[in-house]
């Protein structure tokens, strides 16, 4: 380990696309690997808990601490607010875990700009029709949300080239593969883990 190594990886793309799946995959291929739970003033969906999937803030409580610093980034994506707490990253940090963000493409580019030295990496689908029947399939969204979504996929995918590690998730077990590969190589905390 490199003293004072902080591995941070950014994970982004497109809603549905399969962020959460591949960093549940991945997260049990390497327990270290901690996550960041990120807040958004979103209503929970089925089965989500709050401090667990998300931490599930009032507009005026997300305002409030965005105004006194709290968030490393935040922005307002879909039709709400969402942001990654400073305190995600330095509880991880100050126990020697690597962390992963799982945030859209805004943030990202937030997050490279506040951490350069953190590793990103943008999960793309095989197909923007491919990308609206998942979204279509998970069901908990309105037709009118799931065309929103896409149109901000449209914009978002054409920022592949910005980040060094693109991943396309066409199948499961091989786009966590190469996922892992990746994140095993970038932090020397995990070589061997």
């Amino acid at each position: 380990m490199a003293a004072g190594e902080q591995c941070i990886f950014v994970i982004t793309g497109p809603s549905g696309v399969g962020k959460g799946t591949l960093i549940r995959a991945l997260r049990q291929r390497i327990p270290k690997l901690a996550l960041s739970v990120s807040a958004t003033t979103r209503a929970p969906r089925e089965g989500e808990r709050d401090g667990v999937d998300y931490h599930f803030l009032s507009e005026a409580e997300f305002e409030r601490r965005v105004q006194e610093g709290e968030f490393l980034e935040h922005v307002h994506y879909a039709g709400a607010s969402y942001g990654t707490l400073r305190s995600e990253l330095q509880q991880s940090i100050a126990k020697g875990r690597p962390i992963v963000l799982e945030i859209e493409v805004q943030g990202a580019r937030l997050v490279r700009a506040a951490l350069p030295e953190a590793t990103l990496i943008f999960i793309a689908p095989p197909s923007l029709e491919e990308l609206r029947r998942r979204l279509q399939a998970r069901g908990t969204d309105s037709s009118e949300k799931v065309a929103q979504r896409l149109t901000l996929a449209e914009q978002e995918l054409r920022a592949q080239s910005e980040f060094a590690h693109v991943v396309e998730n066409d199948t499961l077990e091989r786009a966590l593969a190469e996922l892992e590969a990746i994140v095993r190589a970038s932090c020397s905390l995990l070589q061997g883990a």
